[in-house]
């Protein structure tokens, strides 16, 4: 089925995605978990209430137990899945997505995700074998709110006063982080905090720099000391310093690497390799061991348990933290608790804490439509073959002295994508025109 991608299931209601196909897919995840209990949570999308009822009725006609926690952020299932002791969980979301995808985030025990390699095939092949159904599965609600609300004030201590404007976007965010903000002695301009799957004021993907512009016009508005958007589904965060200006989340891992490390020092802290060179740099002089990862949360979550990672992050707003022993996940409204730590502990303006961080020069992601992703990169890696390093960990990433850049096929769209960085700006030019050149002519 095509709405089965590499992290997720995902697509058009009801034209790809149905209640029907929200059934089986209930019943084949169930019978793939093999666990007594179940964690589902939905967003505000319009086709949600559909969706969810046959998904829940899947899960039960397997015969195992639901826990329904109602409109969440996807970091509060995560949550509840752990502190709720289920076998795993169902986010019904398509994320940052337009409102008419729907979709499902799987995950197993201890809110481990459930990804293409990791058992969504396995999932997607028992939609088409599931054969009679036993039943007998119960549903139970909860409010997880509160616990929540605990468990994410937990990543920092500093409780700084300041006044912020914090854009939710009509997605999820908003419904864990009320609990949150009544703790914090912040002055809150609130964008859009009413979950609305029609999203009527603007996408909720803070990646797109033109959705970050209500909230850099309300920081300059209301003399705020930064902004914050949200995602659809709350587990990523974008900043804004105090002139509105989008501060690369690259360089925000070093930043709030800072307040982890005074949790767990000396730790290790993945950032994924589109970095800036600027990442492990500030890793180190806060104390930490840096530490190079693929891009995924699937795979950043799993480098996460196997070298007891703190904390880590990626180009794209996911931040993911150290909660327990068993619970590493990412969470915006975590990363907003972290900025506050920081900024407790040094009081400067974000532009002049940010400012030393942006000493080269980066391309940003370049995307490019090409017919033939692997045969373009094996292209590439035969002309760069003599450079001092390269790697194969996601695509192709060469490492030069003076610049360096990864090409790698998306994941989930038939795109290449171009991340390149050099110590001068004529040198990023050069070569990013260079490579862009490659691509436009390969499509």
């Amino acid at each position: 089925m095509p709405i089965f991608k590499a992290y997720d299931i995902r697509g058009l209601v009801p034209e790809e995605l149905s209640e029907k196909d929200a059934h089986r897919i209930g019943r084949a995840t169930a019978r793939h978990l093999g666990g007594r209990r179940l964690v589902v949570g939905s967003d505000a999308r319009t086709h949600s209430p559909g969706l969810v009822r046959e998904l829940i009725r899947g899960i039960t006609d397997e015969g195992t137990d639901v826990v329904d926690i109602g409109w969440a952020a996807t970091p509060m299932l995560y949550y509840a899945v752990e502190s709720l002791e289920a076998d795993g969980g169902i986010m019904v979301t398509a994320s940052h997505n337009p409102k008419q995808y729907n979709g499902f985030k799987v995950c197993g025990p201890h809110a481990r995700p459930v990804g293409q390699d990791t058992g969504l095939r396995d999932i997607e092949a028992l939609t088409h074998a599931l054969g009679d159904a036993p039943g007998g599965g119960s549903v139970e609600s909860v409010d997880v709110r509160p616990g929540y609300a605990r468990h994410v004030l937990a990543v920092g201590v500093g409780r700084p006063e300041l006044k912020v404007a914090i854009d939710c976007g009509n997605g999820m965010a908003s419904v864990g982080l009320e609990g949150v903000l009544a703790e914090l002695p912040l002055e809150v301009e609130r964008l859009y905090f009413e979950p609305d799957g029609t999203f009527p004021n603007h996408p909720a993907d803070p990646l797109e720099e033109e959705n970050l512009a209500d909230v850099s016009e309300a920081v300059r508005r209301t003399g705020a000391a930064f902004g914050v958007a949200f995602d659809g589904d709350g587990d990523r965060a974008v900043f804004v310093d105090e002139s509105g200006r989008p501060v690369a989340s690259d360089l925000m891992i070093g930043v709030l690497a800072r307040s982890q490390l005074r949790r767990y020092p000396k730790s290790r802290v993945l950032y994924d390799l589109r970095s800036s060179w600027a990442t492990p740099e500030e890793i180190e002089a806060a104390g930490g061991e840096p530490g190079i990862c693929r891009v995924g949360h699937s795979f950043i979550k799993a480098a996460m348990h196997e070298s007891g990672a703190s904390f880590a992050g990626e180009l794209s707003g996911h931040f993911y933290f150290r909660f327990s022993e068993n619970l590493v996940c990412d969470d915006g409204t975590a990363a907003l608790i972290a900025l506050l730590d920081v900024l407790a502990d040094d009081p400067r303006p974000l532009s002049e804490l940010m400012e030393p961080l942006r000493r080269y020069f980066a391309s940003g992601e370049i995307n490019r439509r090409v017919p033939d992703p692997h045969a373009l990169i094996e292209e590439v890696a035969k002309e760069h073959a003599s450079a001092p390093e390269t790697s194969r960990l996601d695509g192709l990433l060469v490492r030069y002295d003076d610049w360096w850049f990864n090409l790698r096929p998306s994941n989930t769209e038939p795109l290449l994508r171009l991340n390149l960085e050099a110590r001068s700006e004529d040198r990023m030019i050069e070569e990013r025109d260079r490579l862009v050149a490659r691509m436009e002519a390969a499509s």
